[in-house]
């Protein structure tokens, strides 16, 4: 299709169309929304989790429809581009299912499903991207053998869908983050990203989107299905950068809010080792109700920490 529009408009005036198309269909989806849509039944052990009773979950699974058709509609794709679609429609349906299922699945059952998703993800990649089996510190390039760089890329997909998901608690804070993230590494990265940047955009217009209607007090939630795709698409394209460790600043906040909530329960579980036993996790829920922070002051302050992050970050890639 895009070949068909390069007959009428010019490739920048593509991608705007494919940008403002994105964020039209999102919201027209998420004001009429699909009648198979679950309701969430509230979070016993989350802060003000029964406010979230009775609310629409699973708009991601909206969203996340439009994002890959209006990027297949719209960018210059390839094979490799239509398999990370397909791939990304699997973490979103795997959490869809979890989100509408009447007892939501176990930890492992879902992590044996992004391990599988993963998988197949990081050997694609290894296929397509021959060049970029690398990690960049500062102008020293290290060359990664593909087994070991299958092994860390499963690594990264993991916790990146993982934290990403552990993070969505508070009403506008993921969406407002992936937002952040996501334009962080269209601007840092527009060269290695090429095309990818469109999509980029496209992603962060179905969250501008999805977030007049997640904004404090929200009507809807992005549930596993939005969440998990959020995170599986930034480990995506941290991997098309060619600078895979840009993931840690880049994407600092999501780390720290839902990553160490995983660390605190696994080594609990797993090795009966007690940390942060004063600390809730994710750290939004100490904010609220250790701190006292609000939610509007949970979002906006996140939201400048993961700027100031990104501009540091920035600033040293550019040196």
């Amino acid at each position: 299709m895009y070949n068909i529009l390069k007959n009428f408009l010019e490739p920048n005036q593509i991608a705007i169309t494919g940008i403002l198309a994105a964020f039209a269909l999102t919201f027209a989806g998420l004001k009429f929304p699909f009648p198979f849509l679950p309701v969430d039944h509230g979070r016993e052990f989350a802060v003000n989790g029964s406010l979230s009773k009775g609310k629409i979950r699973g708009a991601g699974f909206t969203f996340v429809l439009v994002f890959v058709a209006c990027s297949l509609f719209f960018m210059p794709v390839d094979r490799e581009y239509i398999i990370y679609c397909i791939l990304i429609l699997a973490v979103m349906l795997s959490g869809y299912l979890d989100d509408a299922a009447k007892t939501p699945w176990n930890e492992y059952k879902k992590g044996l499903i992004d391990l599988a998703i993963a998988a197949v993800t990081v050997c694609t990649f290894v296929n397509f991207n021959p060049d970029l089996l690398v990690i960049r510190l500062g102008s020293v390039v290290i060359d990664i053998p593909a087994p070991l760089y299958i092994v860390l890329g499963i690594i990264l997909l993991w916790v990146s869908i993982n934290v990403t998901n552990c993070s969505d608690g508070v009403d506008g804070l993921s969406a407002s983050l992936g937002c952040v993230v996501i334009s962080s590494f269209a601007i840092i990265f527009a060269i290695e990203l090429r095309y990818y940047v469109i999509a980029n955009f496209i992603f962060v217009s179905v969250l501008l989107a999805y977030l007049y209607f997640n904004s404090s007090p929200s009507s809807m939630l992005m549930g596993d299905a939005g969440s998990r795709a959020l995170g599986f698409y930034i480990a995506l394209i941290t991997m098309k950068t060619g600078h895979p460790l840009a993931y840690i600043p880049l994407a600092l906040i999501f780390i720290l809010d839902g990553g160490l909530g995983l660390v605190k329960v696994s080594l609990k579980r797993f090795l009966k080792i007690s940390i942060m036993t004063n600390i809730r996790t994710p750290l939004h829920d100490h904010a609220r109700k250790n701190k006292g922070w609000s939610d509007t002051q949970v979002v906006t302050r996140y939201i400048i920490m993961q700027i100031i992050c990104a501009v540091i970050t920035c600033i040293i890639i550019s040196a």
